[in-house]
């Protein structure tokens, strides 16, 4: 026998209320979407857009029907009586509210016409707001605000770097920072969320002409492309700067909230209140933004999703290629003659199924020899055996069924000569490079009075486009400089150094011609040797 203890039952009874009112509260907010999906939704939608387009105003049922009569739409033709039953329906619902507002009248008739007043509720805003949106942009395009990304980038940087100064962050800048920051953000995960939604609906159709997939393709390759490649070039370091800014970030939060509570004191004053804060303010809506850029808990990030929505649309447009090209050349799809030949084969008697079956797929009887097809000559599954190409069978598969070869085997080729021969040659290559590196440490200084051979050229402009690949430019008061502009060979034992020096050139002769860069010097040495400063290395200057 099951007993149930009172601590048990009291557990429940606690419980299932909560969960209840949990329910009814979500359904009586899902009520409020009711009227677009009623009958009469153009006139419950032209009611609710007059309510919208007032603040804090309550009004009553002649006052609806002038404005009505004003827009000429749908709620332009209903009368008193009808416009009632709409508004009450409408606060059954709750987008509108019944209101207060006190009645003077000069008669019973003014009276009972002004008795009955209504205002807009909150949800009902929202819900139709969200309506208008839907309504005025469903099938466009909308643009994806990629600018938006760089001023994410920018203020997280900014208020990474406030949140680590000594002493913190200034509470109203910081605050200010953070509102923009969200705002700015928000808008460009919106536009992007509303684009893929639109490339895939796009994407999906499969009544797309010749015009509309050029246009669509360029929209992808080009538009899709920019947006993928400026957010990935962009996540690395928004990602940088929230590790930055993310241990204190319940310090600085903190310390808005008591420069600035707003409306959040409401919520401590009022048990029954509940305050929406602002973007930003509480360490749920900066969890949020980490999850955009980044990596936690085992969930793949917005970026590695946004990627993989790009794949998907490349995919889905390959795919309506493949179909326009079968659309070209006559091969579309053969379902009804199929189902034709499968009723065929249904009425057939067995002999005659056989020969259906022959001048359909040209199925003859077949000795299968297991032979490979040719990889680099696909063969489509449409093309007969009698048309399509043929594949060349073994002698030895063909006359005796088997690919075992017959005889001795063959000896394994002997390839020592080749690997002799490709070894010294690798070593006068080593002997050629490292007679050109004495030549260059020997002409060192005195480049200009020198004729270097073309193996030794080849080597210092190769060292020399090391070095300048290897350099940073910098600017001090006067001019530019470049600085770690060295190239180094180990094996050969030589470094090349090379320094800006206005007003003087370098001239480097060879047998094969001259070279002349102007405005930089250049030095050949031994890595062992160090020199003091750059000027007291071997100089090759003119």
């Amino acid at each position: 026998m099951a007993v149930r203890t009172l601590d048990g039952m009291e557990g429940n009874e606690r419980k299932v209320p909560h969960r209840e009112e949990a329910d009814a509260e979500a359904w009586q907010r899902l009520s409020a979407y009711a009227y677009l999906s009623a009958p009469e939704r153009l006139e419950y939608v032209a009611v609710m857009r007059v309510f919208c387009g007032t603040l804090l105003a309550d009004l009553s049922v002649p006052d609806l029907l002038a404005k009505l009569a004003e827009t000429d739409g749908p709620g332009a033709s209903l009368d008193g009586e009808t416009l009632t039953r709409r508004l009450e329906e409408l606060v059954r619902w709750g987008n509108l509210l019944r209101s207060t507002h006190t009645v003077k009248a000069t008669s019973i008739t003014e009276y009972q016409r002004s008795r009955s007043r209504y205002q807009l509720s909150k949800l009902g805003e929202r819900v139709q707001r969200g309506a208008d949106e839907v309504l005025a942009g469903a099938d466009a395009a909308r643009e994806v605000s990629s600018e938006l990304l760089v001023l994410v980038d920018r203020g997280l940087r900014e208020i990474a770097a406030m949140a680590a100064a000594p002493g913190g962050a200034d509470p109203q800048q910081a605050l200010e920072r953070i509102s923009t920051l969200f705002v700015q953000f928000a808008e460009f995960a919106e536009s992007v969320r509303d684009f893929y939604a639109y490339l895939g609906q796009v994407l999906a159709r499969y009544d797309l002409d010749s015009a509309e997939y050029q246009g669509f393709k360029e929209l992808l390759l080009d538009y899709v492309e920019a947006i993928t490649e400026d957010v990935s070039f962009r996540a690395p370091r928004i990602a940088a700067h929230l590790d930055v800014a993310w241990p204190h970030l319940p310090g600085l939060l903190a310390r808005i909230d008591a420069h600035a509570a707003g409306m959040g004191a409401l919520a401590d004053g009022l048990a029954e209140t509940r305050v929406q804060r602002s973007r930003g303010r509480d360490i749920a809506d900066w969890e949020g933004l980490r999850e955009w850029f980044t990596d936690t808990g085992g969930h793949s990030s917005q970026v590695d999703q946004l990627r993989d929505a790009t794949l998907r649309a490349l995919q889905s447009l390959l795919a309506n290629a493949k179909r326009m090209l079968r659309s070209a050349s006559g091969e579309m799809s053969r379902r009804k003659d199929l189902l034709r030949l499968a009723a065929w084969f249904d009425a057939a008697e067995p002999e005659e199924a056989h020969d259906l079956a022959v001048a359909a797929f040209g199925l003859y009887g077949a000795r299968h020899l297991g032979v490979a097809p040719d990889p680099d000559r696909s063969v489509p599954a449409y093309v007969s055996w009698w048309t399509g190409p043929v594949v060349d069978v073994p002698v030895a598969l063909r006359e005796r069924g088997s690919r075992a070869p017959r005889g001795r085997a063959a000896a394994a080729e002997d390839h020592s000569e080749q690997k002799r021969h490709l070894m010294e040659q690798a070593r006068q290559q080593a002997e050629a490079r490292q007679v050109a590196a004495d030549e260059l440490r020997s002409a060192s200084g005195r480049f200009d009075q020198v004729r270097l051979s073309a193996p030794a050229m080849r080597l210092l402009l190769e060292l020399l486009t090391t070095a300048l690949g290897n350099a940073r430019l910098s600017k001090d008061a006067r001019d530019f400089l470049l600085d770690g502009a060295q190239a180094d060979d180990v094996d050969l034992g030589i470094r090349l150094t090379a320094w800006r020096t206005p007003g003087r050139s370098t001239v480097l002769r060879s047998v094969d011609g001259d070279l002349t860069a102007d405005d930089l010097t250049v030095a050949v040495e031994s890595p062992a040797i160090e020199s003091t400063s750059a000027p007291a290395m071997g100089e090759a200057s003119a």
